[in-house]
């Protein structure tokens, strides 16, 4: 991602706050889909990479959990054999 901070409100006489430039690499398929929905929600990608931000300032943190996918479930028959290695028969 690259950010150009020399973009400011001196550039653009509408915005009243100093703004940047973010690019970022994305899937083009991936854009392509979520635009659509952005679209019907009548929003654009820049608005939602700004909403984006906007909650990780608020909430001091990502608005969604960050973590790694649960373990399968084991079959019966390995759990099984777990219990056995770790305690014995029974």
């Amino acid at each position: 991602m690259v950010v150009d901070a020399t973009a400011t409100s001196a550039q653009s006489s509408h915005v009243s706050d100093s703004t940047v430039i973010v690019r970022t690499r994305v899937p083009v398929r991936r854009l392509r889909r979520a635009e659509r929905i952005l679209h019907r929600l009548g929003l654009t990608a820049a608005d939602a990479v700004n909403l984006l931000l906007a909650q990780i300032e608020i909430r001091q943190g990502l608005p969604f959990e960050v973590r790694m996918p649960p373990r399968p479930l084991l079959s019966a028959e390995a759990q099984a054999s777990a219990w056995t290695e770790a305690f014995g028969a029974y």
